[in-house]
């Protein structure tokens, strides 16, 4: 083999470099890094045939969560080899009129993009992520705003909007219970109210796993979500990292990125799909 070692140059330049290495010849996209760097390359391998795989190295490392890879660096680069590629979906992001661009877990609107607004860098490099639950409970008695969701057309409103491709969230939360990097939708999770503190409530549903009974939760599956403000700046943020304001429209993009996965989480991802099938 021959191997290439690269450095990102900066936020939002990994795509780019990824890209450069296709365009030469690469076969083989290996990242290490977190959900924000994996988020780039993967825009930037996406519609070819190059598979990515991950080493986790970020924060939360959602997506490695996910697929339960070993979170040790050289334990998951030691399991390169026998992982498996896999065809997946997408989620396609446009703020506004902008260019589309994909994500391989989430997008959020609302609240959890505005605790990733007010993030503090210097505590999140330090603590890790002791510093998303600082700007969270910095929420707890702030007022917040509702907008606009349409899932496929239906019309419903939220202060916090979850479309999710995984039932990980944040590293150590399952949201999204019903959410697979197989299926081609997003579980959508939406959380109603203008007072914060009522998120106490659903963060003990969530953690009891039964959120969907929670009163004001609502969960469904689309393939297309569209979020628009009523009044006011509301944040968006894309596999943990802040991406700007609504409005916003997520649709699945199909057969869009390989990722290297391990055969067991397949085969139970599979066995997932076709219970809920018989159901």
């Amino acid at each position: 083999m021959e191997v290439k070692l690269l450095a990102t140059q900066g936020p939002g330049t990994a795509g780019e470099q990824a890209c450069r290495e296709i365009d030469a010849g690469c076969d083989l996209i290996v990242v290490a890094g977190g959900d924000g760097t994996i988020n780039e390359v993967a825009n930037g391998l996406a519609h070819t045939p190059v598979p990515l795989a991950i080493l986790p190295g970020g924060t939360a490392n959602v997506l490695a969560r996910e697929l339960r890879l070993p979170l040790h660096l050289v334990r998951a680069a030691a399991s390169i080899s026998q992982l498996q590629p896999v065809r997946l979906a997408a989620g396609g992001l446009r703020l506004g009129d902008s260019e589309r661009r994909c994500f391989l877990c989430m997008a959020g609107a609302g609240l959890d993009a505005e605790i990733i607004a007010g993030l503090n860098y210097r505590l999140k490099a330090a603590t890790g992520k002791f510093a998303y639950y600082v700007a969270g409970f910095s929420h707890v008695f702030r007022p917040l705003d509702e907008f606009e969701v349409l899932v496929d057309g239906k019309a419903f409103e939220a202060s916090f909007a979850l479309i999710s491709r995984v039932r990980n969230y944040g590293g150590d939360l399952e949201i999204a219970r019903g959410a697979s990097l197989l299926r081609d939708d997003f579980e959508v999770v939406l959380f109603r109210g203008t007072i914060s503190a009522r998120y106490l409530r659903y963060l003990l549903g969530v953690a009891l796993r039964r959120v969907e009974r929670v009163n004001g939760c609502t969960v469904l599956h689309g393939r297309t979500v569209i979020c628009k403000p009523k009044f006011g700046r509301k944040y968006v943020q894309v596999d943990g990292e802040l991406a700007g304001l609504l409005p916003m429209t997520a649709e699945i993009v199909p057969n869009a990125v390989t990722l290297l996965a391990p055969a067991e989480y397949l085969a139970r991802e599979q066995s997932y799909l076709e219970v809920a099938a018989c159901a």
